[in-house]
């Protein structure tokens, strides 16, 4: 782990154009309900159009053992989405995103897509499963969108936007 990474650090906050207007502390901006921040996320996808999906630690603050996108993180103060998305794949999935096969999903935003934050998604293709950072995650599934859903309708909670990305990006079939 990045020795200058905290569990409070500083995120930038924006405007609905994603331009930077000032920065708080990720424990001001839960505390206050805001969803103007930043983060990345990626999917995992192998050949077979199955998604790698894992279920978070029961330790985390937020969404314990809940059903997550295949890696997400907060862009830091300062940071790019590109930054964020090569530190938060090799912290979590220790995959370098210099030699990995990557593309950009899209740019969603609170405002547009109601998610929770303004955020770029990837999507990352690899038919084995990541070497995942087990203080982050206890499992994982491989997932065609239709069986993600029916895991849902069946009682799996998720990490909030994780139904909503899937949907965008994958339908529900």
């Amino acid at each position: 782990m990045n020795p200058t990474h905290t569990l409070d650090e500083f995120l930038d906050l924006v405007d609905e154009n994603d331009n930077v207007v000032g920065k708080k502390k990720r424990s001001e901006v839960y505390a206050e309900h805001l969803s103007n921040f930043r983060v990345v996320n990626a999917f995992v996808v192998n050949s077979k159009g199955e998604i790698w999906i894992p279920r978070r630690a029961a330790d985390k603050r937020i969404f314990p053992l809940c059903l997550d996108m295949s890696m997400g993180g907060h862009v830091e103060s300062g940071e790019t989405y590109k930054d964020t998305l090569k530190r938060e794949t090799e912290e979590e999935l220790n995959i370098d995103t210099d030699k990995a096969d990557i593309r950009l999903l899209g740019h969603l935003s609170p405002q547009k897509e109601g998610v929770s934050a303004n955020m770029n998604v990837y999507e990352i293709k690899m038919d084995e499963a990541p070497d995942y950072n087990k203080s982050d995650f206890v499992e994982y599934f491989w997932l065609t969108p239709k069986a993600l859903f029916e895991r849902i309708a069946n009682g799996d909670k998720t990490k909030g936007d994780l139904p909503k990305l899937v949907k965008i990006f994958y339908g529900d079939k």
